[in-house]
């Protein structure tokens, strides 16, 4: 049968249609399948443990991580870190660094609003803060200054001090330190003299040479001036050390200072001319490697300079940190205190970050040292200013370059106490695991505080156990983290 034309037609343009439907649905992009979203692994609610991270390849730098930590039963094989609040050691005086002249300099010349903004970064107690709370200070120029002084630099002997003045510290040092006074009015501060005026010195030179005896009592007297014009100025002096390195002849500036000359100085000068002029500023001794820790000990085996001596401080360019807890064990009616440790430029993250967190925010506080200071808060991509002999490869926390800041290892190893050790925290008991070196306290609002490192290469599984319950936890190698709860 012949169909007619019109219904031939009919049928050819609805195959066509039909043809053309088909290549459009062929061409259409097909919408991807849904994710299921995943089954939760971790309890709903708050993380009743804070953990704050720095890695050593810095994808992390000091950041609070979005994990949810539950204290809880474990059946695992873990190592577990212990942290036993009914077992104390001693209080906390802070974490800083030392705030030398050459880094009063640079923040300086930052813009006021830039250098505020830093000020509140590093000095405010709020949540967005580091907190720091403890600063050492030269007496007199150290050699990260632009140039060397001391408060009376007279061409002839001035016994009676009649030219003592702070006037070298006027231009930017004390108006930085009150700015920092203005954010944080409650950080201790530590004076430490890297020379006497060389009139007073064996050698007539700010480098080297020894404190003549004759000048003991005028050097007193200078010690005496510099805390009531400290005070004067609005800036309270904590405590003092008698010299910085007092073993070390090669800096500029420098003094050198033996054991029994330094108990001699603070049993018939120091110590009387404070408690003359009703001066309560500490007097720690030594202020230099742990190598010798047969200096503060002989310092405070004499018995006449003993009851000045609020106790010791320590570098680590030599010995061992455990040198710290010899001489408390000696005297464990006096502190300890560790007070310096450079990072040397240009650096290396990686290692420096975990090298400092380990040895020192961790390290020192176990040997008893009541606050961790690093070498120095700022200087300049150049690594000044510094005196020349100064150190030329000292690495700040943090590096000015106008109103531009890089932060740098000793910003981050500090942070990670400083932020949550407030001042009176006490250090507690812990366990130390393989590859998990570690330190704890409980602080003055009722929060304890973990800080741990891994010292290996290798990711680490391990427990935290708090009053018989335990949550578990890990760290990449080199990382380092402060658990708080």
């Amino acid at each position: 049968m012949t169909l007619p034309t019109h219904f031939r037609c009919l049928v050819s343009l609805f195959l066509v249609l039909l043809l053309l439907d088909g290549c459009q649905k062929e061409n259409t992009p097909v919408a991807p399948t849904p994710t299921p979203t995943p089954t939760p692994t971790t309890p709903v609610g708050p993380s009743q443990v804070a953990l704050w991270l720095t890695m050593p390849d810095k994808s992390a730098l000091f950041a609070r991580q979005k994990v949810n930590l539950q204290f809880g039963t474990n059946n695992n094989q873990d190592p577990t870190i212990i942290v036993d609040t009914t077992q104390t050691y001693q209080t906390m005086d802070g974490f800083g660094y030392t705030f030398t002249g050459g880094s009063a300099q640079v923040m300086s010349q930052m813009a006021a609003s830039s250098r505020a903004e830093l000020l509140k970064e590093l000095f405010a107690t709020d949540s967005t803060s580091l907190g720091i709370s403890y600063l050492r200070v030269s007496i007199g120029a150290s050699d990260l200054n632009d140039q060397v002084y001391t408060y009376d630099d007279s061409n002839s002997p001035d016994p009676t001090l009649a030219n003592f003045s702070l006037a070298p510290d006027q231009a930017y040092f004390i108006p930085m330190l009150k700015e920092i006074l203005a954010v944080n009015p409650n950080i201790k501060i530590l004076g430490s003299p890297w020379t006497a005026p060389s009139w007073m010195k064996t050698n007539n030179s700010p480098k080297g040479g020894s404190l003549k005896p004759e000048y003991y009592d005028a050097y007193a007297q200078y010690f005496v001036k510099y805390i009531q014009g400290m005070k004067a100025a609005g800036i309270t002096i904590d405590a003092v050390t008698l010299q910085n390195e007092p073993l070390n002849p090669n800096n500029n500036p420098s003094l050198v200072m033996q054991a029994s000359e330094q108990a001699t100085f603070i049993k018939n000068h120091v110590g009387p001319a404070f408690r003359a002029a009703n001066i309560s500023t500490k007097i720690i001794a030594y202020d230099h490697n742990a190598d010798q820790p047969n200096y503060p000990i002989t310092v405070l085996n004499d018995a006449g300079a003993r009851p000045y001596v609020d106790g010791s401080a320590f570098h680590l360019y030599g010995g061992t940190m455990d040198a710290l807890t010899t001489v408390h064990d000696a005297y464990p009616g006096k502190n300890v205190y560790f007070t310096e440790q450079w990072t040397q430029a240009p650096g290396n993250f990686a290692a420096d970050v975990t090298w400092h967190a380990n040895n020192l925010l961790i390290a020192a506080p176990r040997n008893w040292s009541r606050n961790v200071l690093e070498w120095n808060l700022a200087n300049d991509a150049a690594f000044g200013p510094h005196t020349s002999g100064g150190c030329t490869q000292c690495l700040g926390a943090i590096t000015i370059s106008a109103n531009t800041v890089t932060r740098n290892p000793a910003y981050y190893s500090v942070a990670h106490a400083s932020k949550f050790v407030r001042p009176g925290s006490v250090r507690v008991a812990t366990n130390v695991p393989p590859n998990l070196p570690n330190v704890a306290y409980k602080t003055p609002n009722g929060k304890r505080v973990l800080m741990v490192v891994n010292t290996s290469s290798t990711l680490q599984k391990f427990n935290i156990q708090f009053k018989g319950k335990e949550v578990s936890t890990s760290l990449y190698g080199g990382a380092v983290a402060t658990y708080v709860w």
